[in-house]
């Protein structure tokens, strides 16, 4: 039977992608909190992320958690309670013009695809937090631009999680922020909400913008309604 346990040990064993020829360090970066209701799902780990074995710990990770806190996450709370991991486990270094990080292939993506869905069906959270472009494209179409989503959310009902894995937007409900409050409400049972982030990297300006802003602003407040509807 599979286990979150032994999960863990053949993520952090894994050389699929090293074997494979990608120069990345291999080790995975995720954390396994107490409570795990709720899944944090980034691109992949940094440099600083790799040397500690802890997810987003540098700058992004204060951007990040600065959102967090704003919807009602205490940083220490939320890692020693919740679930965060990424769409690949090991840093993929730098990036060919130096800079940033390399995004990871899709090569890289698909080796690592089974194990973040092996996380999601053991866990089976009832929030998941997409942080990133890439993140965000395991849900949405790969079309999808992040002013379309960012300050939005969508809630799979529970007769469509009999499979966990599930990530057709068909069978869930498209909530716009002024429709979250109402909704939840109404009572909405035991689903699962995705809730899209912009990625808190310094070296994205996308958050700088005004307009963008207020789009982080409304996921912000979406997220607060989820938190405080779950009690996590």
């Amino acid at each position: 039977m599979d286990s979150l346990a032994s999960l863990h040990t053949e993520m952090r064993a894994c050389r699929r992608c090293l074997e494979a020829g990608f120069d990345i360090a291999p080790g995975a970066v995720f954390s396994s909190g107490s409570v795990r209701r709720v899944m944090l799902i980034g691109q992949a780990p940094g440099v600083t992320e790799a040397q500690v074995k802890r997810p987003f710990n540098a700058g992004s990770g204060r951007r990040l958690f600065q959102w967090l806190g704003e919807a009602g996450w205490d940083e220490e709370t939320f890692r020693a309670e919740q679930y965060m991991t990424a769409v690949t486990k090991c840093y993929p270094g730098k990036s060919a013009n130096g800079k940033g990080d390399r995004v990871p292939s899709k090569t890289e993506q698909a080796l690592c695809r089974p194990f973040l869905e092996r996380e999601i069906a053991l866990v089976n959270p009832r929030l998941i937090i997409l942080v990133g472009g890439l993140a965000i494209k395991l849900v949405y179409p790969t079309t999808t631009r992040l002013e379309e989503v960012i300050g939005t959310a969508v809630y799979f009902p529970p007769e469509s999680l009999t499979n966990p894995l599930n990530f057709d937007l068909a069978t869930a409900v498209p909530l716009g922020s002024e429709q979250v409050g109402s909704f939840l409400e109404a009572g909405v049972g035991h689903g699962r909400f995705i809730v899209p982030l912009p990625h808190p990297s310094g070296a994205s300006l996308w958050p700088n913008k005004p307009e963008n802003r207020q789009r982080i602003a409304r996921a912000v407040d979406i997220l607060r309604g989820i938190r405080e509807y779950l009690e996590v």
